[in-house]
């Protein structure tokens, strides 16, 4: 079996360099103790053998209001602009480049305190790009969002190939799972809601205990990235997506809208199945096998590096077994996870810049990139070294 398999892209598709790659973090930085002895509500020992489980010794968050407030608080945007407009600044002055120099923006986001405008909308002006720059919001994509935004940049650059075009991914969603724990009165281990009789009573419990979850694996951050159409460097080669298989599948992780019977007052509910295991296996599956055909099984041990979305360690495990990935390979997946907890669509570029960042690259060398999750989706891109 050849070390470095010789891969062509099909004919519709531009080849498409990660010109540069860049991260930032909130200041303030959690352990899994800190925000365990900070939660509204004792825990019991085997909801806090959860929250180990998943993997996550610290985080970053942006800041918020405080939590002791009982009036309403408009939340604030500057958290989440900052780090945007910081990846990005760091990503152009790294490729040694002016805002001036940028043709396309896309942003990538799940949250944002503005329902409307969207991310790009703020950034534009904060950047310093052109008001008539070309732009684009991609919302609600979660852990497939870099995926999405390269695609994006790979038809622009198909009809405009000597512009660049820079990708800003953004991973910040404490302002849904840090926001919904407040004034939380109790929480029950997982075991014994399984035994609640009473559905409503159970469906309550459940809620409750995902949230918590959710307080603990998610982190704060933004990556950006700047992309052109050279096909030198660090090249994407091909993407394949898949969704919603199952016509229920989507139900397995959402966020959405509830109402509530008070004026200008919305609830928010969100929710991870036990299913998303299964899923995230099955649909990256899917891609692989889709994306290589009959080349997966060679070209996918002959990887040198692995980028795969942190859902958990649970998934991350789950996932390295059922593909057969060497632990090696997937060292900075289990990094990001641990350090800055799970990203959601920014997990996959900070993991890539992990391996840009270390990894010294032959002609050839491959490198495959894994996400999945709400949605419910997964998809897989195809990255290949080129001298």
């Amino acid at each position: 079996m050849p070390k470095n398999p010789f891969i062509t892209s099909p004919a519709h598709l531009t080849d498409m360099q990660i010109l540069q790659l860049s991260t930032a973090l909130p200041r303030s930085g959690y352990t899994t103790e800190e925000l365990i002895e900070s939660f509204p509500c004792a825990l019991p020992e085997g909801v806090k053998q959860n929250i180990i489980n998943l993997g996550v010794s610290k985080r970053y968050l942006v800041d918020q209001p405080d939590r002791d407030s009982r009036t309403e608080t408009v939340m604030s945007e500057d958290g989440l602009v900052g780090l945007c407009t910081e990846a990005c600044e760091k990503a152009l002055q790294k490729a040694h480049m002016s805002i001036k120099d940028v043709g396309y923006f896309v942003a990538a986001y799940d949250v944002n305190p503005f329902l409307s405008p969207g991310l790009s909308q703020l950034l534009v002006p904060k950047l310093g790009l052109d008001p008539y720059v070309k732009h684009v919001n991609a919302q609600g994509i979660a852990s497939i969002a870099f995926m999405k935004t390269l695609e994006l940049a790979q038809d622009h650059l198909a009809r405009h190939p000597k512009e660049n075009v820079l990708l800003c991914i953004s991973g910040v969603s404490s302002y849904w799972f840090q926001n919904q724990v407040r004034g939380l009165k109790d929480v029950m281990e997982i075991s014994q809601i399984s035994s609640i009789g009473n559905e409503a009573k159970r469906e309550l419990e459940l809620r409750k205990w995902v949230a918590t979850m959710q307080h603990f694996l998610f982190g704060d951050g933004v990556a950006a990235a700047i992309v052109d159409g050279s096909n030198k460097g660090l090249t994407v080669r091909e993407t394949v997506e898949v969704t919603n298989i199952g016509k229920k599948d989507y139900l397995a992780g959402y966020s959405r809208l509830s109402t509530i019977n008070e004026p200008f007052r919305f609830g928010f509910h969100s929710h991870l199945d036990k299913e998303i295991l299964k899923l995230g296996v099955a649909y990256t599956d899917l891609t692989l096998k889709k994306l290589f055909g009959k080349n997966a099984e060679s070209i996918m041990k002959a990887a040198k590096k692995w980028a795969v979305h942190t859902g958990s360690e649970k998934i991350l495990k789950a996932l390295a077994e059922h593909h057969e990935i060497d632990g090696e390979k997937l060292e900075e997946s289990h990094e990001v996870l641990k350090e800055c907890g799970n990203l959601a669509g920014a997990s996959l570029p900070f993991i890539l810049e992990r391996i840009t960042s270390r990894s010294r690259f032959s002609d050839g060398d491959v490198v495959l990139m894994v996400g999945y999750g709400w949605g419910f989706s997964a998809a897989a891109s195809l990255l290949q070294y080129r001298k």
